[in-house]
């Protein structure tokens, strides 16, 4: 007879805390984390992160979070969150991921579950985890535990595909670990559960979920860069070929963040290692990443056309890695910054949903508030929150000399009420 379960989610950021909040309604839980400013903010019903509703977050005042690992004790389900960056040269860092593992083997006892959330390449959870948990604790996979895969799905500032309604892949080491597994993510995904043939399945469709978007996106990329060496409407390309029923709707732009831009390396590494190179996957990123370099000098470019690249000033509008969430993880737009303060110009940086505190250590410009954008000789609209995007063009417009130039990397705006003699460039 399996026990009631009491779960503890390891790592509270963009997939733990919501995940918590979830299961916190029809199971006994716990949260750990090793920021302790993190959970000091979370026990005072405060999330920085901006993922839960305001009602959940209320609830975080009565539910347990701790960055002390032998509070843990007693949980029979563990859920591992933790981030899976890479390292130098692109290399997949597991370490976050075993020291979660350590943290679990110290207070893990017999007839646990250990549910891996984080992006791996296949392998990982039963021949990495496993082990790692096995030799600190003195217990045995199989017998003692079980391991099981339910890969994140969350999509950082998109209301619309939440936990609750986004199909949720699970797998396990065996069948009853399976069932274990169904019948707790059940309780909070309302689109229901698809069950995998094994781990290393679930762990592979994962992280080519991204791979793909990947690939996608680099193809609209490079013909960004085709239509701008023909002087060519990108846009307008792809208005014109998304009126064939195939053809896929993806736009240009960087890609940066803690999934996309990172995940291809996982199962590259993985590939290279069992004897195949995989050239698309590699050549995409290579694409994508050459973006910021790209980004850098056409805007570099444009200020030399306008003789205007030394001693100009110019206004950012955006630094995270996407629109309309706070998270600075390898963003791109943060390495054009920096990209452009070194050719000695001027630049100022608005974004109202970062920390300062955090944001001002990683770019080379002063963060001011958008009030103090004015007489601008260029202005990038970078990352459109959607508070910029409801200022609309024509206010923002006011902020740039008219004979400036407004870049606007993904194409939201109208170049139409650009005044003549303003320069207008997109992706």
């Amino acid at each position: 007879m399996q026990k009631t379960p009491k779960i503890a989610v390891i790592g509270l950021g963009y997939v733990g805390l919501p995940l918590l909040s979830a299961f916190s309604k029809h199971f006994s839980v716990i949260g750990y984390d090793v920021d302790d400013r993190h959970i000091g903010d979370l026990r005072n019903g405060i999330d920085r992160r901006n993922m839960l509703s305001p009602s959940a977050e209320e609830a975080l005042l009565s539910t347990h979070v701790t960055s002390e690992v032998s509070e843990l004790r007693g949980a029979n389900v563990f859920v591992i969150t933790v981030p899976t960056p890479v390292g130098p040269e692109n290399k997949p860092d597991l370490e976050p991921l075993l020291n979660a593992c350590d943290a679990v083997a110290a207070v893990i006892e017999a007839g646990a579950l250990v549910i891996i959330e984080s992006t791996v390449y296949p392998g990982v959870t039963e021949n990495i985890c496993g082990p790692r948990i096995e030799s600190r604790c003195g217990l045995s996979t199989m017998k003692d535990f079980k391991l099981a895969y339910s890969p994140e799905r969350i999509n950082p500032g998109d209301s619309s595909r939440g936990l609750d309604n986004v199909v949720k892949v699970i797998s396990a080491q065996d069948d009853d670990a399976l069932e274990r597994v169904s019948a707790i993510y059940s309780k909070v995904v309302k689109a229901g559960v698809f069950k995998a043939s094994s781990i290393g399945v679930a762990e592979a469709a994962k992280v080519f979920e991204n791979v793909q978007r990947d690939v996608n996106i680099a193809a609209v990329n490079e013909l960004a860069r085709i239509c701008d060496a023909l002087a060519i409407s990108t846009k307008e390309v792809l208005s014109a070929a998304a009126t064939k029923w195939n053809f896929l709707g993806f736009s240009p732009g960087l890609v940066g963040g803690h999934c996309i831009g990172v995940d291809p390396y996982y199962l590259a590494a993985k590939s290279i290692s069992a004897g195949y190179v995989p050239k698309l996957i590699l050549s995409t990123r290579e694409l994508n990443e050459s973006m910021v370099e790209f980004v850098s000098d056409k805007i570099v470019n444009l200020l030399n056309l306008k003789k205007i690249a030394k001693f100009c000033r110019i206004g950012v509008l955006g630094m995270t890695f996407k629109e309309n969430v706070n998270d600075l993880r390898n963003s791109k737009t943060i390495e054009v910054i920096n990209n452009l303060t070194a050719h000695d110009i001027e630049v100022v940086v608005c974004d109202p949903v970062v920390d300062a505190s955090l944001a001002g250590n990683l770019i080379q410009a002063p963060l001011v508030n958008l009030e103090e954008l004015r007489d601008l000789d260029a202005l990038l609209v970078m990352v459109p929150h959607d508070e910029f995007r409801q200022i609309g063009i024509v206010e923002l417009l006011r902020k740039v000399r008219n004979d400036g130039i407004f870049v606007d990397i993904k194409g939201i705006f109208d170049s139409g009420l650009l005044p003549e003699g303003m320069t207008y460039w997109s992706l």
